[in-house]
């Protein structure tokens, strides 16, 4: 099985996915938070989707990293995994 910080860092030596990833750091990192929740409270993504009363799809999405999702679905998914959500600004 690759690992995904070993792919991650595969990609991110190339400079012009680093310049993206940059770009979109903060929707990348909002999904990854999102799997390692989901992965941590051993649920699928149709077992969030039920508790949030929405689709997998709808979840995969939101995983995906592609948009920004609003505070309330945030907290609606931190409450289908049973976490809390904690923002942070730094300089």
């Amino acid at each position: 099985m690759i690992k995904y910080e070993n792919v991650r860092k595969r990609l991110l030596a190339d400079p012009q996915v680093l310049k993206e990833y940059e770009e979109h750091k903060a929707e990348f990192e909002i999904a990854r938070s999102l799997i390692k929740a989901r992965m941590a409270a051993r649920m699928s993504q149709n077992e969030v989707a039920q508790k949030m009363h929405t689709s997998q799809s709808q979840v995969a999405r939101l995983e995906s990293g592609s948009h920004f999702p609003t505070i309330q679905t945030l907290h609606r998914y931190a409450q289908a995994v049973n976490r809390k959500i904690l923002f942070e600004i730094k300089p």
